[in-house]
This record gives C-alpha cells, sequence and structure tokens, in this order.
C-alpha cells in the first residue's frame, strides 16, 4: 500500500485540488485528505492505512455510480490505474474500449452462422457509435 501511497502524494504535490481514486484490487480507494473529504460528503467509512494515514473507497462496480455523483456535485476527481491517470469521461471510453475489443476477441468466427455475423457486426457498431 506504500506504493500508492507515494503515488498520491507526487500527484497531490503537483494538483493538490484534486480527488484521486486509486485501483487497489476491487476497489477504488482515496487516501489522507482525499479519504477524509469523500468520506464526509459521502459517507465513505474510513479505516487506517497505517496509524497516521486514513483510507475510504468503493468496488469498482460500483463506479458508474459514484462517477454520476462526482459529476453532479462538480467533485474535481482523476482515477488511478495501472500508472495511468484518467478523468472520467476518459475513464469510461477507455473501460467501454476494453470492453469491445475484449467482446471482438472473443468471437469465434467459424462458429458463427452468417445471420449470427451480421447481427454481431452491428452490435459492434452500435458500441462503436457510443465510444463517439
Amino acid at each position: 500500500m506504500s506504493k500508492l501511497y507515494d503515488i498520491y502524494k507526487k500527484l497531490k504535490n503537483e494538483n493538490s485540488e484534486t480527488i484521486y481514486l486509486l485501483k487497489s484490487g476491487m476497489f477504488y480507494i482515496c487516501l489522507d485528505d482525499d479519504a477524509k473529504i469523500l468520506s464526509k460528503r459521502y459517507n465513505f467509512k474510513l479505516t487506517n492505512l497505517n496509524v497516521d494515514i486514513v483510507k475510504c473507497g468503493f468496488p469498482i462496480n460500483s463506479f458508474d455510480k459514484y462517477y454520476r455523483l462526482f459529476v453532479n456535485d462538480n467533485i474535481n476527481f482523476k482515477i488511478v490505474e495501472n500508472n495511468t491517470i484518467f478523468n472520467g469521461t476518459d475513464y469510461l471510453q477507455n473501460k467501454s474500449l476494453v470492453s469491445l475489443l475484449n467482446k471482438i476477441s472473443k468471437v469465434s468466427i467459424d462458429a458463427l452462422s452468417v445471420s449470427e455475423a451480421y447481427h454481431f457486426i452491428e452490435e459492434i457498431q452500435e458500441l462503436t457509435l457510443k465510444l463517439k
């Protein structure tokens, strides 16, 4: 966890006004001052990272819910995942793109009938249009 805290401190030194959501396993967590802010505003439970630092967070599968809340409440936040920093919109687009690519990569082309292939292409087109 100290690696996440080092990342957090570096980012906060660069931009103290932004709340940073750090991906940790199956959760997005906030540390230190960011955790205190979100805990107070959204009633997240604070826990100790160590004796001096608190954390709070929410499960990854709740991201869409909290994204909407943060945007509606004008929370300036960024997501940190795999050493990449995303703003909320870019993160959702990236997530959608990864989902689309996974869907394409799992298709067994030889197993599709002509009709199924046609419907698959239509579905991919619809998903692609949503990314724009």
